[in-house]
């Protein structure tokens, strides 16, 4: 159900604006993309009412002010949802990788649901795969066919939704996520985490296997990365710090401290932050060895020299943008490898530097324009909301058939 926003909001004139995505604290990379789809939106009509569909409507509600209206989608009636999609004048999906097996079906049964509601619906930077179950290739062919926009974050997603048979034109931009601002992260926090404040700290990012990472090994990988925090420790005199991006990292930060030899040398990040906090954090950082796509996003937007650690197609393409060096993957055999390729990085880091700068501008630039397609199909369906009676209206047709 719709539940009242934890800060008042004045009454809102503008359109009502929902967005569908992974929300609810479970990972810090879509709670920066829910930050930076909510200013745009904010951005491009400022007295929008815009109501946030949430895994979790109690951390969203605490945690994304500005939103004024919360909406529960898991665990609840469907009733319940269905009910406020005839009041929205545009539903936005997204950004975020929402679209692989398994959960693409899910976000895309209410996308339907709008659609056949006669609300327009736009999908922004999402990313997509992997797609090999025929059930989620089918909803995603169907479904996106209809959407007024479909935006995705990187050449990787136009290419799945090309083999999936999708039919229509599909602009890449980049991840949301890139037009994130920061928040002071201070020397008082560094201390409250065991860090010091007068020496290197090396950050890095580790993830679980699952269905976006489904080749990982975790015996090889832990050993791997374990490998490069120890080289890291006595080539830099560097302490490495861990970034729980998710949950379910924090196991396998444990896990790859338990395989160093310096684990003294170690720590992992264990306050709860937003993410323009821990983009804060990362300006204490002299180097990023990192997995997850947003800590690698993150290091790059503060300038700290990173090296992806490629487990996905969507962390090659951000990699192959940045100009990082191309790896093939997270495997034991490639420690060698891994480590010439930190070594080059703090050494070179100094000469490409500027070019980082450049990168990330151009790529904060692409990013925006998908905040300005969403900006002109506003202008396109009209500035004001409907009139309760255009709301209340049932469908126009039957509706489509999507499969469960």
């Amino acid at each position: 159900m719709t539940t009242a926003p934890s800060h008042p909001h004045p009454a809102r004139s503008g359109p009502r604006i929902g967005v569908l995505g992974s929300y609810g604290g479970f990972n810090i990379g879509d709670e920066a993309i829910l930050t930076c789809v909510l200013g745009c939106l904010r951005a491009q009509r400022p007295g929008a009412h815009l109501v946030v569909f949430s895994r979790d409507e109690a951390h969203t509600r605490a945690h994304h002010p500005e939103a004024d209206d919360v909406v529960a989608w898991e665990g609840v009636s469907r009733n319940n949802v269905l009910d406020v999609l005839p009041g929205l004048d545009l539903l936005v999906l997204g950004g975020g990788g929402v679209l692989y097996d398994g959960e693409a079906r899910r976000y895309l049964r209410l996308v339907r649901a709008a659609q056949d509601r006669d609300v327009p619906t736009f999908a922004y930077a999402v990313g997509a795969g992997p797609l090999r179950d025929a059930e989620d290739r089918e909803v995603v062919r169907t479904v996106l066919a209809d959407m007024d926009d479909v935006v995705v974050r990187d050449e990787e997603s136009r290419l799945v939704l090309e083999e999936v048979g999708l039919e229509r034109e599909v602009t890449v931009t980049a991840d949301p996520a890139l037009l994130l601002r920061p928040e002071p992260f201070t020397e008082a926090m560094l201390r409250d985490e065991g860090l010091p404040t007068d020496a290197r700290l090396v950050g890095m990012s580790v993830r679980e296997p699952g269905r976006a990472a489904e080749k990982l090994d975790e015996g090889d990988y832990h050993a791997l990365l374990a490998d490069v925090a120890d080289f890291l420790v006595q080539r830099l005199d560097a302490h490495v710090v861990f970034l729980p991006m998710e949950r379910h990292d924090v196991r396998h930060a444990h896990a790859v401290l338990s395989h160093m030899t310096a684990p003294d040398k170690g720590r992992i990040l264990h306050g709860t932050y937003s993410p323009g906090q821990v983009l804060g954090f990362m300006r204490h950082l002299d180097l990023a060895v990192g997995m997850r796509l947003h800590f690698v996003i993150f290091a790059a937007l503060t300038g700290v020299p990173v090296l992806p650690l490629p487990y996905s197609g969507k962390v090659f393409d951000f990699a192959r943008r940045l100009g990082a060096p191309a790896l093939v993957g997270v495997a034991r055999e490639q420690a060698g490898l891994l480590l010439a390729e930190v070594d080059r990085l703090w050494d070179e880091h100094p000469q490409r530097r500027e070019d980082l700068r450049f990168r990330i501008r151009e790529l904060s630039v692409v990013a925006r324009q998908t905040c300005v397609r969403c900006g002109s199909l506003l202008d396109e369906i009209g500035c004001g909301p409907r009139s309760e009676a255009e709301r209340h209206a049932p469908p126009a047709s039957e509706p489509r058939p999507l499969h469960a």
